[in-house]
């Protein structure tokens, strides 16, 4: 299934020649779980420089009317190698290749992440609201076994 990111208007500072500065996006695929959820929105600033390890919005190479959200791995000749940080989907440049400079549009800045169901009480208000709002930037490192420490070496006995 193609991923697909979805633009919405935003009144957002003018900048150059007449363009947004920031705006909005809302996710509508699993491609990049756990980071980005579908339904979730991100705040995006359009134009921004990208470094490996942000997560940006771009259109994809063979389709470019279809907007992607992906993570900026790293600069390769042509342009910007890009994956979804969901390890079982492979809609990145594993299966287009890079992804030419004129094709980022954004990079993310924040996530927000819309409450699952009506909050009745205070304290489930502010419980959501701590986590709904997160900048979006290098995902966080995978979990270690337990017992287990930082070293890979194995130990002969």
């Amino acid at each position: 299934m193609p991923e697909r990111v979805e633009e919405q208007e935003c009144e957002g500072n003018e900048v150059g020649r007449g363009l947004r500065a920031f705006g909005l996006a809302e996710v509508h695929n699993p491609s990049m779980v756990p980071t980005l959820n579908p339904g979730d929105r991100l705040v995006v600033r359009y134009g921004a420089p990208v470094r490996p390890g942000d997560v940006v919005v771009v259109r994809h190479p063979f389709r470019q009317d279809l907007l992607i959200v992906k993570r900026a791995v790293e600069r390769r000749e042509g342009g910007w190698w890009v994956r979804g940080d969901n390890p079982f989907v492979e809609n990145d440049s594993r299966e287009f290749g890079t992804v030419p400079d004129e094709l980022v549009v954004a990079r993310a800045l924040l996530r927000l992440r819309p409450p699952r169901e009506l909050q009745r009480s205070a304290g489930a208000v502010l419980s959501w609201a701590l986590s709904a709002v997160r900048p979006v930037g290098v995902p966080a490192p995978s979990p270690r076994p337990a017992g287990r420490g930082p070293s890979r070496r194995l130990r002969a006995r």
